[in-house]
């Protein structure tokens, strides 16, 4: 049997909804008869219409937190509206940084537990599954104690599928007074420049590992990336080696994505970086050992030198 009622932290930005949230708006129509968003933020009443569309009947607005961390306002106003009796039975929080700090300080608030790096719910909305050891084992948890259920959740385990809804009920649901947690500010922030589609959402993307060899051979990554109207990505070992930013890490340790198309170009297929991309509808993979576990999960594997397919592979498009 279906929850009655269930909430999803939202999180909103200038441009709309996040895709993660927007997927659990998604699961929660299918595991509760009633769904209801909380959100904060400068844009929230703005994109409320879409959070609608992916099925919420009530948007819960903390308001512009301004330069305070999230974490501290949004967990003080969703336990503020438990204890006054308006409380979901469960609550789907993104495993995102402001959505593991909201989860942590609302667990002691509410006294409650967090199942943590979820990757797939029951239709009755009390049992999870999870992946563990780099997604090579999987396994099961529940509740047995009293709602509010806590679930963080990681992004790509659902697809995110709008169901027609109308605009909700925007209702204040403003934070109380913090005290001194309140008190941390955030003094600057840094948006890493970028072309593109984001990595977590694009249709194509092109990772590159170690067996580029080099930092500057990545170059040909980003090439290949944007013939094809991509992203480009990359294994945690060339991250590791400062040859690119962590924000193009794919894998347990950075973004989960499933596009249309993966090409991995040079990357052996370590268990790390599967768990973040065997869910791709279509896998390339181009490596010159036959034996790489990458191929494993390849549709289509190519066994030679990336130094000769990948500008191969350039030149052919760029003849198109």
């Amino acid at each position: 049997m279906a929850l009655d009622n269930v909430w999803v932290l939202a999180e909103v930005t200038e441009s709309g909804p996040t895709s993660l949230s927007l997927e659990l708006l998604t699961e929660a129509r299918k595991i509760g008869s009633k769904v209801a968003a909380v959100s904060w933020g400068a844009h929230t009443a703005e994109h409320a219409a879409m959070l609608g569309e992916y099925g919420a009947s009530k948007v819960y607005d903390v308001g512009d937190v301004g330069e305070t961390l999230p974490g501290v306002p949004v967990a003080g106003a969703i336990a503020a509206l438990v204890a006054g009796g308006d409380r979901p039975d469960a609550l789907l929080i993104p495993a995102s940084y402001d959505g593991r700090d909201v989860a942590g300080r609302l667990s002691v608030k509410l006294d409650r537990p967090v199942l943590t790096n979820v990757v797939g719910l029951s239709d009755d909305g009390q049992s999870t599954q999870h992946t563990l050891f780099g997604g090579t084992t999987a396994l099961s948890a529940r509740f047995t104690g009293d709602g509010p259920f806590l679930y963080v959740v990681r992004a790509k385990s659902f697809a995110a599928e709008p169901g027609g809804g109308a605009s909700p009920e925007v209702v204040s649901a403003p934070a109380p007074e913090a005290g001194p947690a309140g008190a941390t500010k955030v003094s600057a922030r840094h948006v890493e420049e970028r072309s593109g589609p984001k990595l977590d959402e694009a249709p194509v993307i092109v990772s590159g590992g170690r067996g580029l060899g080099s930092a500057d051979k990545y170059e040909m990554i980003e090439e290949l990336a944007n013939l094809l109207h991509g992203a480009a990505g990359a294994s945690r070992a060339i991250v590791d080696a400062g040859w690119v930013p962590y924000a193009r890490q794919v894998g347990q340790t950075g973004k989960t994505v499933k596009p249309n198309v993966y090409i991995a170009c040079g990357i052996s297929g370590a268990t790390q970086h599967l768990v973040g991309m065997k869910g791709s509808k279509n896998i390339v993979a181009i490596n010159k050992d036959q034996d790489a576990p990458i191929f494993s999960v390849a549709d289509l594997g190519i066994v030679g030198d990336v130094h000769k397919v990948v500008p191969a592979l350039i030149e052919k498009l760029k003849s198109r």
